[in-house]
């Protein structure tokens, strides 16, 4: 991750190596699905985000708060989902894309400078970070940023003790993820409080607006929502998972496969 990340403007250098046609929005942001806040427990029922389009899409964020106002709700959509502290994925969203007008973000809808790792089969761009000319990951929206966030964090070994604080011990997260090697910087923490404190992003780890939609209207998963997808040539298990956003972990549970063997034609409820 970046050794030193400038919140107020991220200067980041891309060479673009795929293009998409692009509409420009002035930064309104919607989602369709809340999800259940408990800790270390997911609702599949509210997992699902939009399906992709294809088309990228490019949010012009004026200010911080602009972002802040942006990109809340879909802070806590995650939170609630994951178990992430909705102040931390804003915060880090803050500092890793310069709210916004980052040009990483700008071109590829990067919101956390999550590289594009070994098995990444979605769209990537190159930027030259700690060494030159490195794979980031692209997207074609931020909610996917966010969303990619989440199963990163929720999908690697060296995360899971961040998962045993509370979701509001915003302080434990923020040095937890520099202890795990989230971001290089030895600073990473006291940027990343310095911002929840500064713009009050805890107030967002109690949505009691999300929560109170979520009481008036509560969450029953049924086989009637299940979603199925017929395995063709080419396809994984990660590939599947990525189309879906669901782990490659929660796939095998929910079909009780034993290996991660496809045969085409097979179906895979992957909802």
């Amino acid at each position: 991750m970046k050794k030193y990340i400038i919140f107020f403007c991220v200067g980041l250098f891309l060479v673009s190596c795929k293009s998409k046609k692009t509409t420009v929005r002035s930064g309104e942001l919607r989602t369709k699905n809340v999800v259940s806040h408990k800790k270390k427990t997911t609702t599949e029922a509210y997992k699902d985000l939009p399906e992709d389009d294809g088309k990228f899409v490019s949010f012009r964020i004026g200010s911080i708060q602009e972002y802040i106002d942006v990109f809340s709700e879909v802070a806590q959509i995650e939170m609630m989902a994951y178990g992430i502290p909705a102040s931390i994925t804003l915060a880090q969203g803050l500092l890793e894309s310069g709210y916004g007008k980052g040009e990483l973000a700008m071109k590829t809808n990067n919101h956390f400078g999550i590289k594009c790792h070994t098995g990444w089969e979605g769209d990537y761009d190159f930027h030259d970070d700690d060494e030159k000319g490195e794979c980031f990951r692209k997207y074609n929206h931020p909610r996917y940023s966010y969303r990619d966030h989440s199963v990163f964090l929720t999908t690697r070994a060296r995360y899971a003790f961040l998962f045993n604080y509370q979701y509001n011990d915003y302080k434990s997260w923020a040095k937890g993820l520099r202890k795990a090697g989230y971001a290089t910087d030895v600073k990473y923490p006291q940027k990343l409080l310095y911002l929840i404190e500064k713009h009050k992003l805890d107030q967002y780890d109690t949505p009691s607006d999300v929560a109170s939609r979520i009481k008036r209207k509560p969450v029953r998963v049924v086989r009637s929502n299940q979603k199925t997808h017929i395995v063709k040539k080419g396809d994984t298990l990660y590939s599947i998972s990525r189309k879906y956003f669901v782990s490659v972990e929660d796939l095998m549970r929910i079909n009780k496969m034993k290996d991660a063997n496809l045969a085409i034609g097979q179906q895979i409820t992957v909802k």
